[in-house]
């Protein structure tokens, strides 16, 4: 099962390739997607224990660091970035939410094997979810084009719905029921990762149709909007004087996203085109977050003890 959930990446191209060719079977999951998104942040609840949120208290000045520089840094690229690159405003916009929503479940696995500080990302991830429900629709409305109208309201409204709510479930069944939890919770990635394929399956196939003439322009931007991420993340730990563990734990966090859930929300509020940089940033970001990982996993920190 580790194998299969660690090749995510290729299961993810192969599904968005299917869902050109295939188109109908994945448009039929469409009114899926908000109930799996659901369920995979129910799925981060349930992992999530009292002493999680306790460390953030006790450790608080890198977990601010890395929240505040995620929603300083990707906001403003995916907005820099989507202006610079001249796209249409739907496309524009879906870069935003991406740059908008918290940080990705997917971090934590990434900075475990690429020997970065997984108590902090579980922290940062925590903090920066629980931050999302009223940053997010705030920042969307700021960075958003004037001419395009932003429902701040429903999104906090479908943000409490999708992901607040179905996390604070998570957590209370996970202290009410623990023993439970750990039997089942070695299953959980590997069905979070089916949930996140039909997503982006569903989102890919209704986009299909304008793929032609935006998806390399979308490709452009979520690549250099993700490395931009990833620099800002590393050199502002640099910047804050953090360690090379603490360095690459901010590099991961803020550099890769829930798209997932700014896939969802393009779709819900806008258009499937504004749901399509969020379903190939889902692809993207573990790409690159993989490859960063092995080659941060062949070199130790240096300072790791300092």
């Amino acid at each position: 099962m580790p194998v299969l959930t660690r090749l995510f990446p290729l299961w993810a191209v192969l599904v968005s390739v299917a869902a050109v060719l295939w188109r109908a079977p994945f448009v039929a999951l469409t009114p899926a997607i908000t109930p799996l998104l659901a369920f995979i942040m129910f799925t981060m609840g349930v992992t999530l224990r009292g002493s999680d949120f306790v460390r953030i208290a006790r450790r608080p000045a890198p977990v601010l660091a890395g929240v505040v520089l995620h929603y300083l840094v990707m906001p403003l690229a995916a907005w820099a970035i989507a202006h610079l690159l001249h796209m249409p405003p739907m496309i524009m916009t879906g870069m935003v939410l991406v740059g908008c929503v918290s940080s990705g479940t997917a971090s934590n696995v990434m900075i475990y094997l690429s020997r970065g500080d997984v108590a902090l990302s579980v922290s940062i991830s925590t903090l920066s979810t629980l931050a999302g429900i009223v940053a997010t629709p705030l920042l969307t409305r700021f960075y958003v084009s004037a001419g395009v109208s932003v429902d701040s309201w429903g999104l906090f409204c479908s943000i409490m719905e999708i992901v607040a709510l179905p996390v604070l479930g998570g957590v209370a069944v996970n202290t009410l029921c623990a023993p439970v939890i750990r039997r089942v919770e070695p299953a959980l990635p590997l069905v979070a990762m089916v949930s996140i394929m039909a997503i982006i399956g569903s989102i890919v196939a209704g986009a299909a149709p304008a793929l032609a003439a935006v998806g390399p322009l979308v490709l452009v931007g979520v690549v250099l909007h993700n490395a931009t991420g990833l620099l800002g993340g590393y050199w502002g730990g640099r910047l804050l004087g953090f360690d090379e563990a603490v360095c690459r734990t901010l590099a991961l966090e803020v550099g890769m996203q829930n798209s997932g859930l700014a896939a969802t929300l393009g779709r819900l509020y806008f258009s499937p085109l504004a749901a399509l940089p969020g379903a190939v940033f889902s692809v993207w970001h573990n790409i690159s977050g993989s490859a960063l990982a092995a080659l941060w996993a062949a070199r130790p920190p240096r300072d790791q003890n300092v």
